[in-house]
């Protein structure tokens, strides 16, 4: 079989133990990305299997009518909303997309974001390197209030660590995540205002979904404390277009640290909050560990495994599997 793994940045799919068990078939690895349908279509030529790591690159009906030898899509995760399903179907090509993974490595990399930002270490770092010796003032967390909009996987890890830390948990969300804090012995929010005035940390953990894009609006940043760090390793689209960069010049909240963006992979510095003072940014680091890579690659080859044996796991579009 002719297998393409296109956006795996590290070149970290053939590291994994589950490339060993793909031998004898034909395999390409790129590790940059390629959004213009013509061009990947070029690229990924006469594919029968190609493997998505993550939501990294669209496969819409003008890219797919370009691909006449793809038989099956191998998904890392289960998102599927950049896959034109119905038109996979139409052309007989399955869609496998099952699994997820460890919610320890985002909700650890929070963490890494909140501590870098209150303690000002990429400043501090680079200017000891530069020869100087303490110019900032830190945050403590202890006795702070950390907010986090979605107590779910990811966010229940944060607040436990925020606890670790002495700080007072806030939470906001729908009424299953709001039970679950109450549950936990985390404080709710009498008002979605409250949420974001009392917040001095303010954790994101929303899955993107239609219902969320552009949950967060103008009106909430605002009401924020000028003090106050905005922290978001979930999806860029969560926060109204545009109104991150405009909160932040205006000062509330006064700094973010940031994780993912809303077209990426952001190449050549092109993006306005890597020109902002009061912005922490990271390349989407959230999931991206060894542990995280091994589960999600070794999924995507058992999802290759199985159907190659007649008996395919994790279809995402089973009305393929009627077309004989």
């Amino acid at each position: 079989m002719k297998i393409t793994v296109i956006d795996d940045y590290q070149d970290a799919f053939r590291k994994m133990s589950g490339f060993a068990k793909l031998a004898g078939h034909e395999i390409a690895i790129y590790n940059d990305t390629v959004a213009e349908p013509a061009r990947l279509a070029e690229r990924l030529g006469d594919a029968e299997c190609v493997v998505l790591t993550q939501q990294r690159s669209w496969f819409r009906r003008p890219l797919l009518e370009r691909l006449p030898n793809l038989r099956l899509l191998s998904q890392t995760g289960r998102v599927t909303a950049h896959i034109d399903l119905k038109a996979c179907t139409e052309r007989g090509v399955m869609v496998c997309a099952g699994g997820k993974g460890r919610p320890h490595s985002t909700a650890e990399l929070a963490w890494a974001l909140i501590l870098a930002a209150l303690r000002h270490v990429p400043r501090e770092v680079q200017g000891l390197r530069e020869g100087r010796w303490q110019s900032t003032l830190g945050v403590d967390i202890y006795g702070k209030t950390l907010g986090i909009y979605a107590l779910g996987g990811i966010g229940a890890i944060v607040a436990n660590i925020g606890r670790a830390f002495g700080a007072r948990i806030l939470c906001w969300g729908r009424g299953a995540s709001l039970e679950r804090a109450r549950s936990a012995g985390y404080d709710v929010a009498a008002s979605r205002e409250e949420f974001f005035a009392d917040s001095d940390i303010l954790s994101l953990h929303l899955p993107m979904v239609r219902e969320t894009r552009g949950i967060i609006t103008r009106a909430d940043l605002a009401g924020m404390k000028p003090t106050a760090l905005l922290v978001n390793t979930s999806r860029a689209k969560l926060i109204e277009d545009g109104a991150l960069v405009e909160a932040l010049q205006a000062g509330r909240p006064g700094r973010a640290a940031v994780d993912v963006y809303e077209d990426e992979p952001i190449v050549n510095a092109d993006h306005p909050l890597l020109k902002l003072d009061n912005a922490l940014c990271t390349p989407h680091l959230g999931f991206v560990t060894a542990e995280t890579y091994e589960i999600h690659y070794g999924l995507a080859v058992e999802q290759i495994l199985a159907y190659l044996a007649g008996a395919p796991i994790h279809v995402a579009n089973p009305e393929v599997l009627r077309r004989g």
